[in-house]
C-alpha cells in the first residue's frame, strides 16, 4: 500500500475540516505537476478576468518604472525567538522575513521560490496592484506548487507601510510574513531614525503545536467541549492533534474579554507574543540619542490578536494608517487589529523605555526596548502607564487633505453581514461560507459603499484587497484604510472608488475565521 505524503494528509484533513482556500487550491492543482509557475484561475462569465485586458490597461496607466529585483525563498527552518528555538516555515531563516523596500514609481520584480512541502502564494497586503499579482489561489492565480517558483511583477504607485504574507490556508500563522516598505521619493516628514516594528502571536513549533492543529480544533466548534467549570480560563493542556497527527496541547481560548473590542477578544491561546520575532524576555533594543525624532512603522502580523501599543514615558503622534497619511493626532496608546498598520512619530527622551504591545484581553504582552542612555532595562512584564491612557482609534482620525476621498453619493451599496460564532465555528458573510465562485458585482468607475453589519459576538478586522476605502462618517473626511475593525453589534460603512479591475477578496483578517468561511469576492463586471 502506498503511503501518502504529509502534504496529501494535510490537504485531505483540511478539506474535511471545511477550509476554504486550501480546498479550492487542491482542486486547482490537478494536472499542474509539470508547471513551474502559477497561472490565473478562470472567472465566471460576465466578470473581468485577473489577466484580462482591463487589468493590463490599468497597469499601463500606473506607468511602471525601473525594476527593483528581489528573490524570496519560502522554506522550512529553525527560528531563534530569543533563547527559544522552534521549527517553522519562514522566508529565509529570519523572523520577520527580510524587509522588502522599494520606492514609489518603481516596479517590484520579486521571484518567490517555494521550498515548502505545500503549495503557497504571496499576497501584498494593502497594495492597489494589478489583479493577477494579488496572490490568492483559486481566484487570481493557481498556487505555487512545492518545488516551483513564481515571478511577481507590478508597479508600485503609493508610498506607505505594507506587508506580505501567503494567502494559502493558515500558513500566515507560521513565520511566513515580512514588511514591505514603499518609500516616498518626496518624503514630507522629517525624522532622524526609522524603526519597523512587526507584532505577532506565536504557537508554531511550541510543544508540538501547528496552525493546522489549531484550525482543526477550532473547526470542531466549542459545542464538543464540556464548558462546565471552565471559569473563564483557556483550555491549554487538554490535548489535541494537528492535521498530520502530531500531538499538541489544546490552543482553544475562552474567557478573553476586552471592552475596547466589545467583548470576546479572541479564540486562540498563544504561548508567545513577539516584537520582530523576539520574546519579551530577550527583546530587541532600538538605540537613539535623546531628542531624536523617530518614525515607528507598526504592523500587526498576528493571526488572532489585537495589540494595544504604548511607548513608556512618551507620547506618540499618529501620521499614517494603512499607508495613507492622516492629520497628525497625539495619543498615548494605539489599538491595532490584525492586518492594520500605523505610523507614528516620537521625540525620544533620555533613558531606557519599554515599547509594549499588550495582547488585548489575553493577559500577555510583547516587548521591545528603546535605549537612549544608561540605566537598567525594565522587566519583561512591565506595563507602561500609557497603555491605560489616551487612546486614538481609526474613527477619530482624519485623512490628510491630499488623500481624502472626494465627497460623492455611492452608486452602489454592497451589504455584508458578518455571521457565525465559535459554538459551531461557522464564520461567514451572510450565513454563507466562502465559495471562490461567488461574486458581489461592482462596475468600473462606481463609488461603492461596503456596509459591514456584525451580528456576531466577536470583533472582526475586515480587509479589502486591491483598494483603499474611507471610513464613512468620520469628521472632516474619514481616514483611508484597507483593514478596519468591526465591533460586535455594530455596522461599519466604508466607501471606495472602483478603479482597479479584477476579482478582489474581502475577508476577516483573523486567519482562523477566514479559513472557516468568513471570506468573499468582489468582481468587476466585464
Amino acid at each position: 500500500m502506498r503511503t501518502p505524503s504529509r502534504r496529501a494528509v494535510l490537504g485531505a484533513a483540511l478539506a474535511a475540516a471545511g477550509t476554504g482556500i486550501l480546498a479550492a487550491c487542491s482542486d486547482s492543482m490537478k494536472g499542474m505537476e509539470g508547471m513551474d509557475h502559477g497561472k490565473q484561475a478562470p472567472a465566471p462569465a460576465g466578470f473581468v478576468r485577473p489577466d484580462g485586458p482591463e487589468v493590463a490597461a490599468a497597469e499601463a496607466r500606473r506607468n511602471p518604472g525601473a525594476e527593483r529585483k528581489v528573490a524570496l525563498t519560502a522554506t522550512e527552518t529553525t527560528l531563534d525567538l530569543g533563547g527559544r528555538t522552534v521549527r517553522s516555515w519562514a522566508y529565509g531563516d529570519a523572523l520577520p522575513g527580510r524587509e522588502v523596500r522599494a520606492t514609489a514609481g518603481e516596479t517590484l520584480a520579486l521571484t518567490l521560490a517555494n521550498h515548502l512541502p505545500q503549495p503557497t502564494s504571496l499576497h501584498w497586503h494593502g497594495l492597489a496592484l494589478r489583479n493577477d499579482m494579488d496572490g490568492v489561489p483559486g481566484v487570481t492565480q493557481d498556487p505555487v506548487r512545492a518545488g516551483a517558483a513564481f515571478d511577481y511583477r507590478f508597479a508600485l504607485t503609493r508610498p506607505g507601510t505594507y506587508w506580505l504574507h501567503p494567502h494559502s490556508g493558515v500558513q500566515q500563522d507560521r513565520g511566513l510574513y515580512a514588511p514591505l516598505i514603499v518609500d516616498d521619493p518626496k518624503e514630507p516628514l522629517a525624522y532622524d531614525k526609522e524603526w519597523v516594528v512587526v507584532l505577532d502571536d506565536w504557537l508554531d513549533g511550541v510543544d508540538g503545536s501547528t496552525p493546522e492543529a489549531v484550525l482543526s480544533e477550532l473547526s470542531k466548534g466549542m459545542g464538543g467541549h464540556d464548558m462546565a467549570g471552565m471559569g473563564g480560563h483557556d483550555m491549554a493542556g487538554m490535548g489535541g492533534h494537528d492535521a498530520a497527527g502530531t500531538a499538541g496541547p489544546s490552543r482553544m481560548l475562552m474567557g478573553a474579554r476586552s471592552d475596547l473590542l466589545g467583548g470576546d477578544a479572541g479564540d486562540v491561546a498563544y504561548p508567545f507574543h513577539l516584537v520582530n520575532g523576539r520574546l519579551a524576555t530577550a527583546p530587541e533594543t532600538f538605540t537613539a540619542k535623546p531628542g531624536d525624532r523617530v518614525r515607528i512603522r507598526l504592523i500587526n502580523a498576528g493571526g488572532d490578536t489585537a495589540y494595544r501599543v504604548a511607548l513608556g514615558g512618551h507620547e506618540l503622534t499618529v501620521t499614517h494608517t494603512d499607508g495613507f497619511p492622516v492629520e497628525p493626532a497625539a495619543t498615548q496608546a494605539l489599538l491595532i487589529g490584525m492586518g492594520e498598520r500605523y505610523d507614528v512619530l516620537v521625540t525620544v527622551k533620555d533613558g531606557v523605555f519599554p515599547l509594549t504591545a499588550l495582547a488585548e484581553g489575553k493577559g500577555a504582552s510583547a516587548l521591545a526596548l528603546l535605549r537612549t542612555g544608561g540605566g537598567a532595562a525594565p522587566d519583561a512584564s512591565v506595563r507602561p502607564a500609557e497603555l491605560d491612557g489616551r487612546l486614538v482609534t481609526a474613527a477619530q482620525l482624519t485623512a490628510a487633505a491630499g488623500v481624502r476621498l472626494p465627497a460623492k453619493a455611492p452608486d452602489r451599496t454592497v451589504r455584508l453581514e458578518l455571521t457565525g460564532g465559535m459554538a459551531k465555528a461557522d464564520w461567514a458573510f451572510d450565513g454563507r461560507r466562502y465559495d471562490p465562485a461567488q461574486r458581489h458585482p461592482v462596475a468600473a468607475g462606481e463609488r461603492v459603499r461596503l456596509e459591514f453589519r456584525n451580528s456576531t459576538e466577536m470583533w472582526h478586522p475586515v480587509h479589502l484587497h486591491g483598494h483603499t476605502f474611507a471610513l464613512v462618517g468620520a469628521a472632516g473626511g474619514g481616514p483611508r484604510k484597507d483593514t478596519a475593525i468591526v465591533l460586535p453589534g455594530t455596522t461599519l460603512a466604508v466607501d471606495f472608488d472602483a478603479d482597479n479591475p479584477g476579482l478582489w477578496m474581502v475577508h476577516c483578517h483573523n486567519v482562523y475565521h477566514a479559513e472557516t468561511g468568513m471570506m468573499t469576492v468582489l468582481g468587476y463586471q466585464a
